[in-house]
């Protein structure tokens, strides 16, 4: 299932597909490594929901919201 990166609970993990934008926030997001193929997991969510933090490349990334709706995530699903 695909779906963007805002709308992830806590805990859930995915592999990021797609990044829309366009010009600087799209460049921005891409030096900060996030980019088709990383593997992302969401760990916090500050409390009105703006901004999260994510576990991206072995490093923990905070991004706001309107940031994380422009990265789409392939979720991983689990096994139990």
């Amino acid at each position: 299932m695909i779906k963007t990166l805002d709308t992830f609970s806590i805990g859930e993990n995915g592999i990021i597909v797609k990044v829309d934008g366009e010009g600087r926030i799209r460049r921005r997001l891409f030096d900060m490594g996030v980019t088709p193929g990383a593997n992302v997991v969401l760990q916090k969510r500050a409390p009105l929901g703006d901004p999260i933090q994510v576990l991206l490349r072995g490093y923990e990334l905070t991004l706001r919201k309107d940031e994380a709706n422009l990265v789409h995530c392939e979720v991983k699903e689990e096994t139990k």
